[in-house]
């Protein structure tokens, strides 16, 4: 059975629908990728750059955790937050959790982005690698970010949610567009994988994931940038999140150059 929606969408505010597309385009770099966490659901591919990354802040943790728990066997702490759970699922080494949300203001079991690292930070001034799965609320989030802050972050490993809506109605392109505003000069898209427990939806004749995982790598340590082609995805270590259903491919629009 197919977990593509028929329902019929155009592609609004074209521009900036554009600026997303080139965005989310992934570019091969000269260093290569690996994967931390499990070969499933949890895990995620990573240039081969972890070297000096003071820590990981890993918001939305819920039942997953070998993410964090393969970047404490190389040495590099992690902090977490989810307010839905209690407790992480694994006791990862070192590891500090905190019952929270994150999103754009401090308030109640929600904090900010900039609040949680201001807080925690255990190496000012260096690097920090940022995994994100918050269901939707990135968007917010990173958009009450600084650039700043933003910039300390060598990776950014992020699911971008409601991907569809975002393409094609102007009340989730505008938060989508602030977002990426400000992270298309500093960031460059490595990897990007669809789930395919989410499904897609069509949109001028070409199915849109719901859902996809990205690998943002800091411009600075991306060298010999080109553009993947369709034979180069899925990855070699990408893995399907529901074995039973079949890979949803990048779509086209999402292929080529990002400038």
């Amino acid at each position: 059975m197919s977990n593509t929606s028929s329902a019929a969408r155009t592609i609004q505010a074209l521009d900036g629908a554009e600026v997303i597309d080139r965005f989310l385009r992934p570019q091969a770099t000269e260093t290569p990728l690996i994967r931390l966490g499990d070969f499933g659901d949890g895990g995620y591919l990573v240039p081969d750059d972890l070297r000096g990354i003071a820590a990981c802040y890993s918001p939305g943790v819920s039942e997953q955790a070998t993410f964090e728990m393969d970047l404490a066997k190389r040495g590099i702490m992690s902090f977490m937050a989810d307010a839905s759970v209690e407790t992480p699922p694994l006791d990862v080494p070192g590891a500090q959790f905190v019952p929270k949300f994150l999103g754009n203001k401090d308030k109640g079991n929600t904090m900010t982005l900039e609040t949680w690292v201001r807080d925690t930070d255990p190496a000012p001034g260096e690097d920090l690698l940022l995994q994100m799965d918050i269901e939707g609320a990135e968007y917010t989030t990173l958009a009450a970010a600084p650039r700043d802050l933003l910039r300390r972050f060598r990776m950014i490993v992020i699911e971008w949610h409601h991907l569809p809506s975002v393409l094609s109605k102007p009340r989730f392109l505008g938060p989508a567009l602030e977002v990426v505003e400000k992270l298309r000069d500093d960031f460059v898209t490595v990897h990007l994988h669809p789930n395919n427990v989410s499904g897609s939806v069509e949109i001028d004749g070409e199915a849109i994931p719901r859902v996809v995982e990205a690998t943002l790598l800091r411009r600075d340590r991306a060298s010999g940038v080109r553009p993947m082609l369709a034979q180069d995805l899925p990855h070699p270590l990408d893995r399907r999140h529901n074995p039973r259903r079949p890979w949803l491919p990048v779509p086209g629009r999402w292929l080529g150059a990002a400038e």
